[in-house]
């Protein structure tokens, strides 16, 4: 066997351990998790059950519905619980095939990226539901009694959590397409008519068909440009010879193997 194939298996073996220890990670919180499943759903249900009638409660419409609904909602409490752990692993796998300036960028934007992500989870279940929620109730025909489906609310929230999660990301992307080389600042900076456009465009299409949740999506949609053009100048601002001095010491690609065998001890 030649080295580069020596090399590559050592990658892939480094690679299966990463993700094992990830999933293990997530099993573990979720089995610990699991007697409390029924509470972690009264949590997520409550900006709804806030806005219900007195006396009414939401409905599941399967046999099996009123177990597998909390399950689920078990299993995403216990992925974004072990997410440190995961994004761990993630930047054990690749940091040592990386050149010591790319180390610097990527760090920050791995632990930004999940941190804007937890955050728009969180603007939203804080903020958003329970205004669209009440706005929703008292738009409602006064001979409309509203009973949801605990399955169709877990799909609509799950859909919005991952609607302002993603459109968290904003900063990120920015400063991702500045460094590729995509786009400049100035360049940003000319397309903002556009991108408020785009925002309330892409809120129109994602949130509910009411004002309220569009507005809530899509002016912090804008904020968040704003804030990826002000970091992306920062970020342009770094000496350049700085960059260049880091990038004559190419990374050690090959050592991979052998530095995560250090680390575990020698395990494998």
């Amino acid at each position: 066997m030649s080295e580069q194939q020596e090399t590559f298996l050592a990658h892939l073996i480094e690679l299966r351990d990463r993700l094992i220890r990830a999933l293990l990670a997530i099993v573990i919180v979720f089995v610990c998790l699991m007697p409390w499943a029924g509470d972690i759903y009264d949590i997520l249900a409550k900006p709804m059950m806030d806005t219900l009638p007195a006396g009414t409660n939401m409905i599941a419409t399967g046999v099996v519905t009123p177990f597998f609904v909390p399950v689920k909602v078990t299993m995403m409490v216990a992925f974004v619980l072990a997410l440190p752990w995961v994004l761990f692993q993630a930047w054990a796998f690749i940091a040592p095939g990386l050149y010591a300036h790319e180390k610097r960028l990527a760090l920050p934007l791995v632990l930004g990226s999940t941190l804007l992500f937890l955050l728009g989870m969180a603007f939203c279940y804080f903020f958003v539901f329970g205004t669209v929620f009440k706005f929703i109730a008292e738009f409602a025909p006064k001979s409309i009694v509203p009973a949801p489906d605990i399955e169709q609310y877990l799909s609509f929230v799950m859909s919005m959590f991952i609607a302002f999660g993603v459109t968290f990301e904003v900063p990120v992307a920015v400063i991702l397409m500045v460094k590729a080389g995509i786009v400049d600042v100035a360049k940003l900076r000319e397309s903002r008519p556009y991108v408020i456009v785009g925002a309330f465009v892409v809120a129109a299409i994602i949130t509910p068909p009411d004002v309220v949740s569009q507005f809530m999506l899509a002016v912090p949609m804008c904020l968040l440009y704003e804030l990826g053009i002000v970091l992306s100048e920062m970020i342009s601002r770094s000496s350049p010879h700085e960059a260049a001095a880091a990038a004559s010491t190419p990374p050690q690609i090959g050592d991979m193997g052998e530095r995560s065998g250090e680390g575990d001890g020698g395990a494998r």
